[in-house]
């Protein structure tokens, strides 16, 4: 199964063409219906794309974890199909289709790199039924697990609100799950921090 979580890409080197912008916890990003006018890199900080079905109910669609893009199905100036949120304080860069075409006559192989994004993006919406399918252990298991490997740290950066807001899942669920992995030694909660004691269950729970 594809996961909701994109590969890492390295723009850094390309980052002084976009537009630097803060984005403060639970501000939107862009709006679905809206009007695109390029796309973002997340430099710092952790994004959620929702949308909002025809019976007007929110439905989480993807993660954005740092050194990942979003907005990027609107470089042809058409209306967002989706709405980003920051999950927690961002910094994210800002690429106009004008800024776009030039950075590609003076880097034709960001080309091929975004393509493969774009690509990665549509089989991810593919793969929305078989992500509705998996239990809300393993909703938060693979959040966590992913997580992890994008910061390179078993301190988990989110508070369970954000837990609960990035899979979709009540603060209730969210709370009883991480209690009964703490219980059983999976994770250590301490100051409202997550700690990951046992790595292998989370990635043994999403296989």
């Amino acid at each position: 199964m594809v996961t909701v979580y994109e590969s890492t890409y390295n723009w850094e080197s390309y980052l002084h063409y976009g537009k630097r912008q803060f984005t403060r916890r639970k501000e939107i990003i862009y709006s679905q219906g809206s009007t695109g006018e390029g796309f973002y890199y997340l430099h710092k900080g952790l994004v959620r794309i929702i949308t909002e079905t025809a019976a007007g109910k929110e439905r989480t669609l993807n993660i954005v974890l740092p050194n990942q893009l979003l907005g990027v199905q609107v470089l042809d100036q058409k209306t967002h199909f989706t709405t980003a949120i920051a999950v927690k304080d961002s910094v994210l860069f800002h690429f106009s289709c004008l800024e776009f075409k030039n950075l590609i006559t003076l880097h034709p192989e960001i080309f091929k790199l975004f393509s493969r994004t774009v690509i990665h993006k549509m089989r991810i919406l593919l793969d929305d039924i078989n992500l509705n399918a998996l239990t809300s252990e393993q909703k938060i298991a693979l959040l966590l697990h992913t997580v992890c490997d994008e910061f390179k740290s078993y301190e988990i950066p989110l508070y369970q609100q954000d837990i609960a807001n990035c899979t979709g899942l009540t603060r209730i669920t969210v709370y009883k799950v991480l209690k009964q992995w703490q219980d059983n030694g999976i994770i250590k909660i301490q100051d409202r921090k997550h700690f990951i004691l046992k790595p292998d269950f989370l990635r043994n729970l999403v296989k």
